[in-house]
């Protein structure tokens, strides 16, 4: 009998192997790796996609923000980039970045002129903005973890914690709308506007939200038990997770996947090209990409 029971012990587990690799390979060719398109940068950051499928990420080190164009050319966007790390279009074209090299934030039109929306949070420095969503209200949803810079004279927070924060269009003071987090890092939303993730990378764990209609949350779950840093969403409802490699979830919060990268660290990734169909991943100093057989949604 107990022979009996470990042959379906592993008749389940091979089946479930089996499930999960299939998944896996709905999404890309898992005889495919990452792609290296370049390893010129210091440290790579705030991959995000605009209208036409051109990528645009940072080099943080450097303070300089790069295009990755349709046609596979790299060029600078913008030198002295206020140290900008997570980043994203709005439905303007503006790219609006986490400049924390004064802890701002930034919208930056597509002939380059900066405005600053955002110098502080009641005359206390913010933490230092890492990653940002928008609605399709236009209103920005940022995270504020503290890391040290070296580029600061600071060496403590100015604020009582590390908070995920609802900026309501045309507005200059972010809202706190969310202070259980240990250390909230990645961040992104549904198609829908009903709900949004963020990476709490602190304390390893993914969590998601519903968004009401002033754009507060509420209703926080548990999705997986798995941190990270940027994050982003494919048309069928699947989080991509950056960190070791990028990790996969299904939308019921199942690990469905693994894509190794071999890099010390995945920080941030996006859907591009003219398809949306593109993974490009930002990984230390360097940038891959991988063709996938899905679309983002950003």
């Amino acid at each position: 009998m107990k022979a009996m029971y470990r042959i379906l012990a592993v008749i389940l587990l091979m089946a479930c192997i089996c499930r999960v690799f299939g998944q896996q390979a709905a999404l890309y060719d898992t005889l495919s790796k990452p792609q290296l398109i370049s390893k010129q940068f210091a440290f790579t950051e705030g991959a995000s996609v605009d209208k036409k499928g051109n990528v645009f990420f940072t080099d943080q080190p450097n303070n300089k923000i790069w295009e990755y164009s349709t046609e596979g050319k790299l060029s600078v966007f913008l030198d002295s980039a206020g140290r900008s790390n997570g980043m994203y279009f709005d439905k303007k074209g503006n790219l609006v970045t986490c400049a924390d090299e004064h802890d701002q934030l930034w919208s930056i039109s597509p002939d380059k002129k900066v405005t600053v929306l955002v110098t502080d949070l009641g005359g206390h420095l913010m933490n230092g903005p890492n990653d940002i969503w928008i609605d399709h209200r236009g209103g920005i949803y940022m995270t504020d973890p503290y890391y040290q810079r070296d580029y600061w004279t600071r060496t403590k927070s100015d604020l009582d914690g590390q908070k995920v924060y609802y900026l309501p269009k045309g507005k200059n003071q972010p809202i706190a709308v969310d202070a259980s987090l240990k250390q909230p890092n990645g961040i992104v939303g549904t198609p829908d506007g009903k709900y949004l993730y963020v990476a709490d990378i602190g304390d390893n764990k993914m969590y998601k939200f519903a968004i009401g209609k002033d754009g507060t949350l509420s209703n926080r779950i548990l999705f997986a038990p798995k941190g990270g840093d940027g994050i982003t969403l494919d048309e069928r409802g699947n989080l991509y997770i950056s960190g070791d490699g990028v990790a996969i979830y299904d939308p019921q919060g199942k690990n469905i996947g693994h894509i190794p990268v071999p890099e010390p660290w995945t920080a941030n990734l996006c859907f591009g090209g003219v398809n949306k169909d593109i993974l490009f991943i930002t990984a230390s100093k360097a940038i891959y990409t991988l063709k996938m057989n899905v679309r983002g949604v950003e």
